[in-house]
C-alpha cells in the first residue's frame, strides 16, 4: 500500500479519540430524539445518502434503525433552491425547514471548500444542533471556521483517498454510535 494512502489512514487511526467523542456526542443527541441531517456535494452527495441509509436501514442484525436524511436526495428540491437562493443556500435552507435542534448535522466536503456544506453547518450551529464535518485536505475553509462542533479530516489531497477514509469514518461513526446507544448512561 503507499504512502498515500496509508498516511491517512495512520492519521485517522490517531484520530480514536476524537472519533469517539463525536459518537459520544451523536448517541446522546439520538437518545434524547434527535435525527442525522446529512449533506455534502459531487461524490460526497452520494455518500450523504449512503450514510442516512446506514442509520435508517442498517444491515447487522440486531442494530436498531436511528432517524437520518440526506438532503442530497431531492433534485427538485436542490434545483429550486439553487435557482432562487442561489447554489450556497442549497442545504441551509432545508435544515431551516426540516431540521430541529435537537438533530445532528453531517457535512461531507472532500477539500473543505464547500459554500453549500460551510452554510448549512453554520446555520445549523445557529439552530443549536449537534455540528459534525467530515473533510479532506487540510481542512480548508470548513475548518477554519470553527464551525463543527466535531471535525475528522482526512489528511490527503487526492479526492480518492479522501473518500476511502470517509467511507471508513462513517461507518465507524455508524458502528460506536450504537455501541454508545447500547450502554447504560448515554444521555
Amino acid at each position: 500500500m503507499s504512502h498515500r494512502r496509508t498516511r491517512p489512514l495512520a492519521d485517522l487511526a490517531a484520530q480514536a479519540e476524537d472519533v469517539a467523542r463525536t459518537c459520544r456526542s451523536m448517541a446522546g443527541r439520538f437518545h434524547r430524539g434527535g435525527k442525522l441531517v446529512v449533506f455534502g456535494n459531487g461524490g460526497p452527495s452520494t455518500d450523504a445518502q449512503h450514510v442516512a441509509v446506514e442509520f435508517v436501514h442498517p444491515v447487522v442484525v440486531g442494530k436498531r434503525a436511528l432517524p437520518a436524511i440526506s438532503l442530497t436526495s431531492d433534485v427538485a428540491t436542490l434545483t429550486g433552491i439553487a435557482n432562487s437562493a442561489g447554489f450556497a443556500e442549497t442545504f441551509a435552507h432545508q435544515i431551516r425547514c426540516l431540521a430541529e435542534p435537537a438533530d445532528i448535522a453531517l457535512g461531507l466536503s472532500t477539500d473543505g471548500q464547500c459554500q453549500n456544506v460551510l452554510r448549512a453547518l453554520e446555520l445549523a450551529k445557529e439552530l443549536g444542533m449537534l455540528t459534525v464535518a467530515l473533510v479532506g485536505g487540510s481542512g480548508g475553509v470548513i475548518s477554519a471556521s470553527g464551525v463543527a462542533d466535531h471535525l475528522l479530516v482526512a489528511r490527503s489531497l487526492d479526492p480518492r483517498v479522501v473518500k476511502e477514509v470517509h467511507v471508513t469514518m462513517y461507518h465507524v461513526l455508524w458502528e460506536l454510535v450504537h455501541v454508545f446507544l447500547d450502554r447504560p448512561g448515554t444521555e
